[in-house]
């Protein structure tokens, strides 16, 4: 009876409490006066223009020289098409440079590295985080000390490996296996997601394990639907990361027949017109910034919760 009485009273001495001021450069007391508040405006409003031009600039000029005759791109480098749009060069990139080609290694090379980072990732950070081994924190600290060997001192042991595999003596080179396998081999994204993994609700696993769920079925259906947000960010960083390396794949994939976008393009850079080489560029870009768009919503969503809640 105590305890109703008192809550109305609470509740209305937490209403009339004055909120608290922001914190910030300018007071909330100066944020009134016109002059400041149109100063604030416009500052805000140029650094928001010039995050636009620095961010999407290049990626917006990219698509308007690709589609823009070589003369033209020369002559008048930020012209808006003085002379009409030359759709023919995506056309020509893609059949007489063969980016259809190299654009589907790409792909594979890609979709082969996400796989792996993925398996790795939760996997990982399933163990480390949920299961919790014996010797998880020394494990832990191996994987973290990982991340303070740099990767140019790791190319040569590692190349050496690829030529030949340790206990079956098989090369990796020249396939596909030479890129995936060391990409999956990712310490960060075992960190981000063993990260992801100490926040969720403990109450959730040991319900399931009262139910009977063994460590499958409770990554499979408890831990997974929970981890949306996290492996669509390990997702978009797996499949840049593949998408842009350079090094790695041109020591691993000499021949020309299994080299990525990222190497074929600046071997054949000397034998394209500048039109036609900036079309085959834009073309490569397309699929990193349509997987962007595709999962920026879900960085910021935390809506992973909903699929093992609800089930």
């Amino acid at each position: 009876m105590a305890a109703n009485t008192r809550t109305p009273a609470l509740a209305r001495r937490r209403a009339t409490r004055p909120e608290r001021p922001e914190r910030g450069i300018v007071s909330s007391h100066d944020r009134r006066r016109p002059s400041v508040r149109g100063s604030l405006g416009v500052l805000q409003g140029g650094l928001l223009v010039t995050l636009v031009v620095v961010g999407l600039g290049p990626i917006l000029w990219l698509a308007k020289a690709a589609v823009t005759p070589t003369q033209e791109t020369l002559r008048d480098p930020l012209g808006l098409f003085p002379t009409g749009i030359d759709w023919a060069n995506l056309a020509t990139a893609w059949t007489r440079a063969e980016i259809d080609h190299y654009f589907v290694n790409t792909l594979i090379i890609a979709v082969g590295a996400w796989f792996f980072q993925i398996l790795v990732a939760t996997t990982g950070g399933y163990v480390l985080s949920v299961l919790r081994p014996r010797y998880g924190n020394v494990i832990f600290g191996l994987v973290l000390a990982t991340l303070f060997v740099p990767s140019v001192v790791l190319l040569v042991p590692l190349y050496l490996t690829i030529l030949d595999l340790p206990i079956v003596h098989v090369s990796l080179l020249n396939t596909f296996w030479a890129v995936w396998l060391p990409m999956g081999a990712s310490a960060f994204n075992v960190l981000l997601v063993k990260r992801f993994f100490d926040g969720l609700p403990r109450e959730i696993f040991e319900a399931a394990r009262v139910d009977g769920a063994g460590p499958f079925r409770l990554l499979w259906s408890i831990v997974l639907p929970m981890s949306r947000p996290i492996l669509g960010v390990v997702s978009v960083f797996a499949v840049i990361a593949a998408w842009k390396d350079y090094l790695w794949p041109l020591l691993v994939l000499p021949d020309p027949a299994h080299q990525p976008l990222s190497v074929r393009l600046p071997a054949i850079a000397p034998y394209l017109e500048l039109d036609v080489f900036l079309a085959a560029l834009a073309i490569s870009t397309v699929l990193p910034i349509a997987l962007f768009l595709a999962f920026q919503r879900l960085f910021l969503s935390g809506a992973g919760l909903g699929g093992a809640v609800k089930g």
